[in-house]
This record gives C-alpha cells, structure tokens and sequence, in this order.
C-alpha cells in the first residue's frame, strides 16, 4: 500500500497550491480520503475529508479557502489551497480509511508546505 503525496513547496501568502495524494494497493472506492497537517511543535489536525461518496468536510480555520477532491479513476484525491497564510504552515499528510471491515487506515509520507509572509 502506498500513498504518494506530492505537490507541496514554498509560497507567499495570498498565493496558491495544489496538492495531490496518489494511492496503490487499495481499493480506492471503499476508502475516505482525508488530509492532515502537523505544524513545528503541533499536533496533527484534520484539514478536509472526502468521504467515497464525495461529502466533503473541512476544519474551520480552512474553510472557504481549501477545496478536496477526488477522482476515482484515477485513485487520487486533492487538496487545492487558496489565500495561503503563513499558519498554513505544515507538513500534509494524505490519509485513507477504509469504511469496511477490517477498517484498516493507512497514511502518506507527507509534504511540507511553507507559506513565507
């Protein structure tokens, strides 16, 4: 099993990235997909879920400016991320969970994402 995350990079605020999470070895159709992120010094937090249906949810402090997505077909789910502020700071991990037994959960190698002031 193996989730690909790519994407990330340096910024400035106000601009734009996209990130992407490519998973093999699962059935990508029986997993919600999430991205998390974990800043110096912080816990890791949830930013967004996709669940396989493609209900989508988001933290509050990312709301209105990062869109999830997925595609299926191509066993790859999104994060694109607007309006950047330098506390979007972090690494961002990808994330797969699967809805039915035995509801294994597997995570990406991460992205470091650095919005510069």
């Amino acid at each position: 099993v193996q989730l690909q995350a790519f994407g990330g990079g340096l910024v400035e605020a106000g601009g734009s990235l996209r990130l992407s999470c490519a998973a093999s070895g699962i059935i990508f159709s029986i997993h919600d997909m999430a991205w998390f992120r974990q800043a110096p010094g912080k816990q890791r937090e949830l930013v967004a879920t996709a669940t396989r249906g493609g209900k989508t949810n988001y933290a509050d402090s990312v709301k209105g400016r990062f869109t999830i997505s997925r595609d299926n077909a191509k066993n790859t789910v999104y994060l694109q991320m607007n309006s950047l502020k330098p506390e979007d700071t972090a690494v961002y991990y990808c994330n797969a969970n699967e809805i039915t037994w035995p509801k294994r959960n597997y995570w990406g190698q991460g992205t470091q994402v650095t919005v510069s002031s």
